[in-house]
C-alpha cells in the first residue's frame, strides 16, 4: 500500500504522503519565505519518489511537448535524477539532453542510470552557468515552486538568458485560486493562484501563456507556464 500511494505522489507536494490535509489547516504559512529548503533532494527515499511521480502525467506531457523538435538542443533544469532526460532519449530517441542540478547526490544517480555525465552539471538554477543561448528551448517540472519569490524571478531570468526561444515550466496552481502562500511541510512549496504566478511573469516579460497539466490532487491543479524570449533580448 505504502508503495502504491508513493506512486500517485508528485514530489511537489507529497501531501497524500504526509496528510497534507491534517498538516494544511493546523501548519502556519508563509507568503515569503527567507530561502529555500534543499536538504530534502539529498535524501534517498525522495530520490525513490523523484523516479516515479510524473509517469501518468506530467511525463507524458514534456513527450508531446518535445515530439516535433529532435534536432534542437534542450536543457532539463533541476533534473533531479534524470528519469526525464532517459524518458526523452528513449521513447524520442533525443540525443541533445542536458541537465542540472543543485544537488551532486541527485546528479550522482543521473549518471548512475547511464546519463552522459559530460552533459550534466550540478549548478544553482538562479544563475545557471552556461552561455547566453546557449540552449534552443528549457523546461522544469515541479521545481520553480519550491523556490522563494526572488528565486523564482533569478530562475526565470537565467534560463531565458540561456536559451533562444522558450521555456516549459509545470507548476501547481492552488484548486480555490487563492494565494494560500509558503506551506511547509514535508518540501516547501507555493500554492498560489494563477493570478499570483502571472504577477511574478509579468516582472519579466508578457510573452507567457499557461496550459492546463492533467496533474492534480487534493488542494492543486497543475499548469504550464510557457514562457517565450523577448526577441530584443
Amino acid at each position: 500500500m505504502k508503495k502504491l500511494i508513493l506512486l500517485l505522489i508528485p514530489p511537489i507536494l507529497l501531501n497524500l504522503y504526509r496528510n497534507i490535509k491534517k498538516i494544511f489547516l493546523k501548519k502556519k504559512l508563509f507568503e515569503n519565505p527567507k530561502k529555500q529548503d534543499l536538504e530534502l533532494y539529498y535524501d534517498k527515499e525522495m530520490a525513490k519518489i523523484l523516479d516515479m511521480w510524473g509517469e501518468r502525467n506530467a511525463w507524458i506531457e514534456i513527450q508531446h511537448i518535445f515530439h516535433n523538435k529532435k534536432d534542437n538542443k534542450i536543457l532539463d533544469i533541476a533534473c533531479g535524477t534524470g528519469k526525464v532526460i532517459e524518458i526523452l532519449n528513449k521513447n524520442i530517441n533525443y540525443n541533445e539532453i542536458y541537465g542540472c542540478d543543485i544537488s551532486d547526490f541527485l546528479i550522482s544517480k543521473a549518471v548512475s542510470r547511464g546519463i552522459d555525465k559530460h552533459k550534466l552539471k550540478v549548478c544553482d538554477a538562479t544563475n545557471l552557468p552556461y552561455e547566453k543561448d546557449e540552449f534552443d528551448y528549457n523546461y522544469s517540472i515541479g521545481s520553480l515552486e519550491h523556490f522563494t519569490e526572488e528565486g523564482i524571478l533569478k530562475f526565470l531570468k537565467s534560463s531565458l538568458r540561456a536559451t533562444k526561444y522558450t521555456g516549459y515550466h509545470m507548476i501547481p496552481v492552488s484548486r480555490n485560486q487563492k494565494d494560500n502562500g509558503w506551506i511547509v511541510n514535508h518540501q516547501s512549496y507555493f500554492n498560489n493562484s494563477l493570478k499570483w504566478w502571472a504577477n511574478l511573469c509579468n516582472q519579466i516579460t508578457t510573452d507567457y501563456y499557461f496550459l492546463d497539466s492533467s496533474w492534480e490532487d487534493e488542494i492543486s491543479i497543475g499548469k504550464w507556464l510557457i514562457i517565450n524570449k523577448n526577441k530584443n533580448d
